[in-house]
């Protein structure tokens, strides 16, 4: 019988029929693949039914149930919710396949992600090893912490040393701080890293430190590595710099051979620029400076042995033998009595000369030297001052000038 023009499409949709098949059809909207949450209807040995909300309850299959956690499941009872993943919407017989592994999965990855991104340190367990690294657990997923990614302290040797397999092995069963560095689901690779996660624990501890740090500060710390122009000091999460000039008053050539690494010291703070995070240390500031008592060990006019270090176009510096913390300046012009061009024509680095002192100004550390003054070893022998010759006002004026540059 044809319709009436009149009748509106959507009567179809009011018919009795069509309600039941809406409300039994085994047919629902859900995605393959999607994550939602459901309530457990029943529990039996082959399968368990979960209601989705959807027009039919969806199934997890026995096979899913023998892979479950036997504490898991002997937990799970009818009322409970549980997140399941939908391994297919339209099942052989209608049904909804479920999976609670995968749904389980799925978020143990977006876990792993959130942790990289957040850089958060976790405490894992050890599960196993092998001749690579170690092997942990984000809950159902296992990651990898390559050997080049554990504590450099540990010692584990290279992974082509026969004995890295071993010394990984100990580590099996201990627990261990770790940072995710890669969470790739789709290649299936979680990387964690315990270097990674040091250097986290150091940025965080650098962040307290250097908000309380004050210059005039005397700070312990570990020397963690040795340069040519210094040290670098851990100060518990933060690094400071003891340049070469600032370990000791005496002459140091290189700063291992007076420190070690991991020695213990104690350093005080000269300054610290928080914007660079940059901080200058001293040893020597911390022990009595020589230059405040040496005017009760030397005089003008006395005769002294020192040590030529450095030579420039106006002069050649010396330090006094035995007394090396004290360093003084030969002026060109007390070089020679004759007209030189360059200190080297009379002086070089290492020779070992007698010299008479022309000037001392302790609390500027400058004392002025003078060679073509001093008289002969007997008078160093003897110790006693030689008065100035008639010139030795204009001498010393002369060393001032120079001392100032």
């Amino acid at each position: 019988m044809p319709r009436d023009a009149n009748e509106s499409p959507h009567l179809a949709d009011d018919h009795p029929l069509a309600q039941l098949l809406e409300e039994y059809a085994p047919v629902c909207s859900l995605e393959r693949g999607a994550i939602v949450r459901g309530v457990i209807v029943q529990i039996e040995p082959t399968a368990l039914i979960v209601d989705v909300g959807a027009k039919c309850e969806g199934v997890v299959p026995e096979r899913e149930l023998e892979r479950l956690d036997p504490q898991l499941l002997a937990s799970l009872k009818p009322g409970d919710e549980i997140d399941v993943c939908v391994l297919n919407p339209d099942g052989p017989r209608g049904e909804i396949v479920l999976s609670i592994l995968r749904a389980q999965q799925a978020q143990d990855w977006c876990r792993a992600r959130a942790l990289k991104e957040s850089r958060e340190i976790v405490e894992l367990e050890v599960e196993s090893s092998n001749r690579g690294g170690l092997l942990v657990r984000i809950g159902g997923l296992r990651g990898f912490v390559p050997a080049s990614q554990l504590d450099p302290s540990r010692g584990i040797p290279r992974i082509s040393d026969p004995t890295c397999r071993e010394a990984l092995a100990q580590l099996v069963g201990t627990r261990v701080q770790l940072v995710v560095i890669e969470a790739d689901q789709d290649r299936n690779r979680l990387i964690l890293s315990e270097r990674a996660a040091l250097a986290r624990q150091r940025e965080e501890a650098s962040k307290q430190i250097l908000a309380t740090l004050q210059e005039g500060d005397v700070r312990k710390g570990k020397v963690r590595n040795l340069t040519h122009f210094g040290a670098f000091i851990d100060l518990g999460g933060l690094d400071g710099l003891l340049h070469l000039s600032e370990i000791s008053w005496q002459p140091v050539e290189h700063p291992a051979d007076v420190l070690q690494i991991g020695q213990e010291v104690e350093v005080l703070i000269l300054s610290v620029d928080r914007e660079q995070r940059q901080i200058a240390l001293s040893m020597k500031r911390l022990e009595p400076d020589p230059w405040m008592t040496v005017g009760e060990r030397y005089r003008v006019g006395q005769l002294v042995q020192a040590r030529i270090t450095r030579l420039t176009k106006w002069g050649a510096f010396a330090r006094i033998v035995g007394d090396e913390a004290i360093e003084g300046l030969i002026h060109i012009s007390e070089l020679d009595d004759r007209k030189i061009n360059h200190p080297s024509e009379v002086v070089q680095p290492g020779d070992v000369v007698t010299l008479r002192v022309v000037r001392l100004e302790p609390e500027r550390h400058r004392m002025g030297l003078s060679l073509r003054q001093a008289l002969g070893a007997a008078d160093l022998e003897s110790g006693s001052p030689s008065p100035l010759p008639p010139s030795g006002g204009r001498l010393s004026s002369t060393l001032g000038e120079a001392l100032q540059e």
